[in-house]
């Protein structure tokens, strides 16, 4: 018994495999300039459904009110983040703006009802995936993203990142990881067993990020 013990545990060693050495800082480097950010981008984006457009800093507002008043939408929630203020100084006479300043439970059905689309800042976002990443805080809640059937979102193109490891390198992560982070790639998307994709079922049925510069 102990001969056939030691013979399995001896084959089991040498079959090990060897742990390879992890490197320090994880980076994945490919080189791209601005404009191929930005063009990579928008094509990830759009292939989900996301809108993207390229907007003057000075433009998103009056961007926004053109474009909302258009689509009949004029009933958006803002949080109390600087990009909020920019909004709410310059948001359009007929909008009927909703700040988020109080608990959920005391205006959910109004959240969930009423609300006709979302203005939020982002963290960064990243080129390779078409991914948007946002650091939810008191300022602007979570579902300010996940529940308003469109979100807007402000992307600085200075802060578009050719990836994940660049984005937690350039804002140097390790020394204070967020609580919550979201990394959202278009608008809200499920598949059944039959891969029928289905938008909106769990969240913003659209999704339109401005790049500003």
């Amino acid at each position: 018994m102990n001969d056939a013990r030691q013979n399995i545990l001896s084959r089991l060693r040498a079959n090990r495999v060897q742990a390879t050495t992890v490197p320090a800082v994880y980076a994945k480097p490919l080189g791209w300039d601005h404009e191929r950010r930005i063009a990579e981008f928008t094509r990830c984006m759009q292939a989900v459904r996301g809108e993207v457009h390229r907007i003057a800093r000075s433009d998103w507002v009056d961007w926004i009110n053109r474009e909302m008043s258009a689509r009949g939408l004029r009933q958006p929630l803002v949080g109390r983040s600087t990009i909020a203020e920019q909004f709410a100084a310059g948001a359009a006479a007929g909008f009927k703006l909703t700040r988020y300043d109080r608990p959920i439970e005391a205006w959910k059905t109004d959240l969930f009802e009423q609300i006709d689309f979302s203005v939020t800042g982002t963290v960064a976002g990243l080129a390779e995936t078409g991914t948007l990443v946002l650091w939810p805080d008191t300022d602007e809640p979570r579902l300010m993203s996940l529940v308003p059937p469109l979100h807007i979102a402000i992307l600085e193109a200075d802060r578009l990142y050719e990836n994940f490891p660049a984005l937690i390198q350039a804002q140097d992560w390790a020394s204070g990881m967020p609580t919550n982070a979201l990394l959202i790639s278009g608008p809200s998307k499920t598949a059944d067993i039959e891969q029928t994709l289905a938008f909106g079922i769990h969240g913003p049925k659209a999704l339109i990020t401005l790049i500003v510069e």
